[in-house]
């Protein structure tokens, strides 16, 4: 998608579509009474005949019109109240949706009354990730299963009527769309079958992005890891033949370049079956998207790149599978973590928090301000929040406040769950520190709360994403979640 801005206004540009944001006022056409000349009063005629309105979210196509040089214009309504972020984010995609429908792959947008709602800065940046959600499709699939070639790039300009407001509407369009890139890559990587996306996989894609981004990366290998005595993050990959890899990816945009960095720890199991304690088989295949919580640190990291944030980051995703074999982890083993903390593994589809234990504690040698591991941990987060919602805990209150807001700027929303000594004490194991799973109920609390054994000595916060991550409103594909919230945390923490 490529989005542009310009101060100046063409009703004679030669463009496919022309949308216009208008007011409820008592003649809308009064607000491009030019526009409604040049049509022969067709603005003011969809008024006097009850066929628009300007409510909030209203789409009026006028087709092939005269007079002017788009060969459609699309109305839409704005209604008569202040709009908060999450309304003009909906109607957009109303908007996007519509221009799909249509087949537009390109399209300039006069949205003055949309910015008076709301304002420039909200409205470019969610064009942007709008056009981007509805356009988006995996190309990568066989031509069979996605029907039509893949989209056109979409062009998008975007008309100010004031010159001063361009310089905004420009840099919340190209914040928008390095977002929008960021997601497209996370969507990539989770929509990818399993046996596509392996961990070796992963760590390619890692290398990639280095090369086009100026990234540091490292990858290690299991004889690394085990020399670094991770034997919680190897006791998940026994079962598969495909070797684990803890990927490490550094960004430095900080003009120190020896900053503290944030860090942000993904989950990247790339398919879990839930290995001796097997899942059922009733959407299984689903599992591929195990690993956006590493999906969104990549998306995460391009995002940041994109922008030159000046800021220092490092994104570790420990990447394995997680499969049935004889070699397989066992209800009942015990495993040593690379914190020297046992593990008894009383579930083996418990694996998640095996692997980011051990990055947890690896990432402690980048001395992070702070570090947030991102995960589709717990089936039990979608019982609790949905779809809509991501949970969110930590032990620095300021870190988990700040994640929360992040996630009302970027619309990738978060909720706050307790972490309290009286669910710590569901972790106790008779035959070793810690149990992998605690007694029935809070199973995504307990989860942090074990998590947070390997994350004292730094300021955590913990994003169970699993019922964010792909599913509810998008269907059966990823989401792109958590890159949004990701994004703006790390902008925020920026000078």
């Amino acid at each position: 998608m490529k989005i542009q801005a310009k101060a100046s206004k063409n009703y004679q540009l030669k463009t496919d579509c022309l949308v216009i944001a208008l007011k409820p006022l008592k003649k809308i056409s009064s607000q491009c009474a030019e526009l409604n000349t040049a049509t022969g009063g067709a603005i003011a005629r969809l008024q006097d005949s009850g066929q628009f309105s300007a409510t909030c979210g209203e789409l009026v196509n006028l087709m092939i019109p005269e007079g002017v040089g788009a060969k459609q214009i699309i109305l839409l309504g704005v209604g008569d109240k202040k709009l908060d972020t999450e309304s003009v984010r909906e109607a957009l995609t109303s908007l996007a949706t519509k221009l799909k429908s249509l087949k537009v792959d390109e399209a300039t947008f006069e949205l003055d009354a949309l910015n008076a709602k709301s304002n420039v800065e909200t409205v470019s940046r969610h064009l942007a990730e709008a056009l981007g959600d509805t356009e988006y499709q995996y190309i990568k699939a066989p031509k069979s299963a996605r029907g039509d070639t893949a989209n056109k790039e979409f062009k998008a300009t975007l008309w100010c009527e004031e010159r001063k407001m361009l310089s905004t509407a420009k840099k919340a369009a190209a914040v928008g769309s390095a977002i929008n890139n960021g997601k497209t890559l996370a969507k990539d990587l989770g929509n990818m079958p399993g046996n596509v996306c392996t961990p070796s996989f992963l760590a390619n894609q890692a290398k990639k992005l280095g090369k086009s981004h100026g990234l540091k990366v490292k990858v290690l290998s299991e004889k690394d890891m085990a020399e670094l005595g991770m034997g919680s993050l190897l006791s998940v990959s026994k079962g598969s033949r495909e070797p684990a890899k803890l990927i490490v990816m550094e960004y430095k945009g900080a003009k120190n370049s020896k900053e503290a960095p944030h860090a942000l720890v993904g989950k990247g199991l790339t398919f879990d079956a839930g290995g001796i304690s097997l899942k059922p088989g009733a959407k299984m295949d689903e599992m591929k998207y195990d690993m956006c919580g590493s999906a969104s640190v990549f998306g995460a990291i391009l995002a940041a790149a994109e922008m030159q944030l000046p800021i220092n980051i490092v994104g570790v995703i420990p990447s394995s599978e997680n499969l049935p074999d004889g070699l397989a982890n066992k209800p009942g083993d015990v495993v040593t973590s690379m914190s020297g903390q046992t593990i008894e593994i009383l579930n083996t589809d418990a694996e998640g928090r095996l692997i980011l234990c051990d990055a947890l504690t690896y990432t402690k040698r980048f001395k992070p301000q702070t570090v947030i591991d991102i995960a589709t941990l717990t089936g039990a987060v979608i019982v609790a929040l949905g779809h809509q919602t991501a949970g969110v805990m930590g032990n620095d209150q300021d870190v988990v406040d700040d994640l929360i807001a992040a996630g009302e700027k970027s619309l990738d929303h978060a909720w706050q769950l307790p972490i309290k000594e009286t669910y710590k004490k569901q972790l106790k194991s008779d035959y070793a520190d810690l149990a992998n799973i605690g007694t029935p109920g809070a199973g995504t609390i307990t989860a942090a709360c074990f998590l947070s054994y390997f994350t004292e000595d730094f300021r955590w916060a913990h994003l169970d994403i699993a019922g964010t991550a792909w599913g509810g409103s998008v269907g059966k594909r990823a989401s792109g979640r958590a890159v949004p919230i990701l994004t703006q945390y790390l902008m925020d923490r920026c000078k």
